[in-house]
Parts: C-alpha cells; structure tokens; sequence
C-alpha cells in the first residue's frame, strides 16, 4: 500500500510503499476512503502537544470499508463501513468503565500518534477503534464529510452534554472561525441555544453567521466581554466554549459568564499560563469552569446518526488528493489558519 509517512516533527511528508496490513487477533483492516485534516493533527505533524511515535502515519477522522478481520473480532465484517475512535482507551480502568475514556489510566496513546493512521491506503486498529457508520449515511459518494464527523462534530457534540447547554442559552464559542469553532456554532444552534461567535478575523465570522450563528464579535482589538455583557443586557452569557483557551480569553470569558455560567475550554495546545478569576464569583454567582476534550465513542455513534438523519452536517471547504505536495499544502493552510472548516484528503481518489 501507498503511505503519507511523517518521520520526525517538522519533517516533510514522504510516501512510501509498504506492505498492506494484515489483521492479528482482535484487530481489522479498512480500505480508507478520506481522511480529514485539522489542527489536532497539525499538532502532530510539527510535534506541538503530546509526542508521537515517529515515523508515524497521522490522521484519525476517516471513512473506511473493512476488508479484513482477525480472530476475536465479532462485530465487524468485510464491507462494513467504518470510521475512527481517536483514543486508545483500555476499556477497563475506572473512568473507562464509568464511560470517561479520556482520562483512561492506561492510555495506550492516540491513532495517528502512536500507532499509524488514515493517511494511508489501510489502516490497521484494534476492533473497538472502529466505529460503523450508519447504512443510511452516502459515505461512498461523501467520504470526506462522513470522516470528521467522529472529531469536527462528535467532539462539539460532547461539550453541548458537559455544559449541559439547554434551549434558549445563550452561548459565546470563542474561536468560532476555527475548524471546530465553527461546528461549535453549528451544534449550539442544533440544541437551540442563541449562539454569539467570537473571532478575529471578519471573514470566518461572516461564515459563522451562515452556518447558524445568531450575532458575532469581532475581538481583534479586544473589548470582548464588554461586547458580550452588550449584548445580553448587562446579564452575561450562560455558555462560554473557549477553543483558543489562552490566559487572556479564559481571564475574559470567566468575566462574560452570567449568573450560574458554565465555561469550557478545549483550546487545541492549552495554555500554561495562569488566568484570573474572582472567587467570589464562583460563589456569588455560582460559576463553573471545566475542562473538556474529544469524546466518548457512544457520542460518536450519537453525532453519526444526528448526521444520518439530517440533523446537522460537516463543513468541509477544502479537498486534496492523496500526495505529498497536497499533504504539505493543506498543512500549511492548517498551520496558518486559513482552512475554514475541515479539509480532507481523498485517499480513494
């Protein structure tokens, strides 16, 4: 098979021949069809965040057909349609089994990290890394759509859950021009909260109000949470998703919270930097601030039927094909923000 491969952070894509994988026990093999590109795997590529086992091939958000299984495997079969679950859980710590897999105690690591991904021809992972995609879904004409749905979509789909946002909230997702800012937007809107996108460029914020957005902010020269509290009266949001989660958005999206407020940060590399809050707000005005990332495998299957049924669907702007010039190219749109949405690789052609 043909393989986009990374040897070393910062490297150039090479690709190489290597033999198809074959499945061992427990395992399956898929034929990939897309691969979705984000910044979680921009991450990888340049060796930000958490390290990966190089030579690695990257790429988790993948639409696939099962070509192979191995002994063991009892809930696949040739010709399933499949896509990736992203953590390399042990399904039996604790928080495995109180279905909180990312924070599993015996993390094995991530696909696309430490063992290979989707840039590749076939993808070789463990059957619980597997996911089906429902019959009803056009994965074969849609491949690159269907594939981020388990990340672009399903990791919204989580934070709409953990902040408990309920109708007739109103939300301000900062970073909303970003690849899951915007389906952030887009989930928010789908729980029918009132959805205020937050971003620095006038460009992505303009697609931000296409895709669902009822007001935005633009912060590009500060003065967001006064644009906030404007905006709802003097009362404060209920709901801030942060996704650039440096010291200065949490500082101001901890001010913007109204009375009971939620916030959850899931920015892509987190900040070390300390943030300020007043703590008698936590008190006084009983806000929480929580932490959130990816999701479990039953909000994937949730995101894939939401998306079968036509509830919600992916934005996918940009396709390439499957070769190292496309590769490096959308990479470096990743790296300097210009991808809107999600791009994909089509593997399959």
């Amino acid at each position: 098979m043909k393989a986009i491969v990374l040897t070393g952070p910062g490297e150039p894509f090479v690709m190489e021949d290597r033999p198809d994988p074959k499945a061992g026990p427990g395992e399956a093999v898929a034929r990939v069809l897309a691969c979705g590109s984000g910044l979680t795997i921009q991450h990888t590529r340049i060796g930000r965040g958490i390290p990966a086992n190089y030579p690695v091939v990257i790429g988790h958000e993948i639409t696939g057909e099962i070509v192979e299984t191995g002994s063991g495997v009892t809930g696949l079969k040739t010709g399933d349609p499949v896509t990736c679950y992203f953590y390399l859980d042990c399904g039996q710590c604790k928080w495995c089994l109180s279905n909180r897999p990312t924070l599993c105690s015996n993390l094995g690591g991530h696909v696309g990290r430490q063992i290979d991904g989707g840039y590749a021809e076939y993808i070789k992972l463990p059957e619980r890394n597997f996911i089906k995609i429902p019959d009803s879904l056009d994965w074969k004409r849609q491949p690159a759509e269907v594939s981020v749905l388990c990340d672009a979509l399903a990791t919204p789909f989580k934070v709409i859950r953990r902040a408990r946002i309920a109708p007739m909230d109103t939300v301000a997702v900062i970073g909303a021009g970003g690849g899951l800012g915007i389906h952030m937007v887009m989930m928010a809107r789908w729980a029918h909260a009132r959805v205020i996108a937050v971003d620095v460029a006038a460009g992505k914020l303009e697609k931000c109000r296409e895709v669902g957005a009822h007001e935005t902010v633009d912060a590009s020269g500060g003065g967001m949470t006064e644009a906030l509290r404007d905006l709802t009266g003097g009362e404060g949001v209920d709901v801030v998703v942060d996704f650039v989660s440096s010291a200065q958005t949490l500082t101001d999206g901890v001010k913007a919270l109204g009375l009971g407020g939620r916030l959850a940060t899931l920015g892509g590399s987190g900040s070390t930097a300390p943030f300020e809050a007043m703590g008698r707000d936590f008190t006084a005005k009983e806000i929480e601030v929580m932490g959130s990332r990816y999701c479990t495998r039953q909000e994937v299957i949730d995101t894939l039927n939401l998306a079968a049924r036509g509830d919600v669907w992916p934005l996918v702007t940009e396709k390439y094909g499957f070769n190292t010039e496309d590769a490096e190219l959308v990479h470096e749109r990743l790296e300097k923000g210009e991808v809107l949405g999600r791009a994909a690789l089509m593997v399959a052609g």
